[in-house]
């Protein structure tokens, strides 16, 4: 069993709703901590707190949080994805939590799923005190590999030219324009192809995540690089990802950069290993051999 406390970061994009996931019912016992993130366009209620909970019945405090602009926090503009945004989030989280006092400062973990993991990584290369990282299904891309799932540049050339109207309405009116998250069929929006888990209800279709994407975030998402952090990338580093992931070649790629860093490889589609079983618990085994190595034994060192 463990239990599950409300709290809220201030940061400078804006109050974070947050959870914090604990093993023990105090916020006195000192533990280590990982801070769990998801996919984009989503909110913690989906898999980060899956994971999250999971990771508290193995002793951790994990905590998860809504980005600035999305779900229960505050910030503006609503449901804009824009990745160096969420990488302060992450920073300025992970930075608060190593302040915490129930908290060991020195084995803090990040764990992402899906898009967090880029953003993540981008975090730990500018610095965040962080002491072990873990990918599960992440994705990396850069402009030239994310193309494949648009079209092709036509279709991104096609998003951007759709983003850049997008601006001037929010620069001229204040009007942010969105398109659905996800829906089946639907080019314009975020997600168009066949993923359950977001039409399912019993899966991610969850009431506390709204189904918009502000359509400005193609500029900010199409021309992100989620790759080029890995150069700086010098800790404790694990990979857990399949071939029926998206973008494996760019996983493959950044593990060989980054040095000592694990791959574990699964089996199943990208959004499996959101909330299906077999594939959150293939991942959770390698995440917690991996945080086990690189954050307990610190905390049984301090104490």
């Amino acid at each position: 069993m463990s239990w599950v406390h409300r709290f809220e970061f201030f940061t400078p994009n804006g109050a974070l709703a947050a959870s914090i996931h604990r093993p023990v019912d105090d916020l006195t016992s000192v533990t280590p901590a990982v801070v769990v993130t998801g996919s984009w366009l989503t909110v913690k209620e989906q898999m980060p707190d899956l994971y999250a909970a999971r990771l508290a019945k193995l002793g951790y405090t994990a905590i998860t949080f809504d980005f600035a602009g999305f779900g229960a926090s505050g910030g503006a503009p609503r449901q804009t994805e824009i990745p160096l945004k969420k990488t302060a989030d992450i920073a300025a989280v992970v930075r608060e939590v190593s302040a915490l006092s129930f908290v060991n400062r020195e084995a803090v973990g990040l764990l992402a799923v899906c898009a967090s993991a880029q953003y993540a990584m981008r975090t730990i290369a500018e610095g965040a005190p962080v002491a072990a990282f873990a990918s599960v299904a992440g994705w990396f891309h850069d402009t030239e590999s994310v193309a494949v799932y648009y079209g092709g540049t036509d279709g991104v050339n096609d998003r951007l030219r759709r983003a850049e109207d997008a601006v001037a309405e929010y620069q001229q009116a204040g009007r942010v324009r969105v398109v659905p998250a996800y829906r089946q069929d639907d080019e314009r929006a975020a997600m168009f192809l066949p993923l359950d888990y977001y039409a399912d209800p019993a899966r991610g279709a969850i009431p506390e995540w709204t189904n918009e994407m502000a359509e400005m975030s193609w500029q900010y998402w199409l021309t992100f690089d989620g790759l080029g952090a890995a150069a700086d990338i010098s800790l404790p580093t694990l990979f857990v990802h399949s071939d029926d992931c998206v973008l494996p070649a760019n996983v493959r790629r950044i593990a060989s950069i980054i040095k000592g860093s694990e791959v574990v490889w699964g089996e199943g589609p990208q959004i499996d290993f959101y909330d299906q079983d077999r594939q959150v618990s293939f991942a959770m085994d390698a995440v917690h051999r991996h945080f086990r190595s690189y954050l307990d034994p610190v905390t049984k060192a301090a104490e």
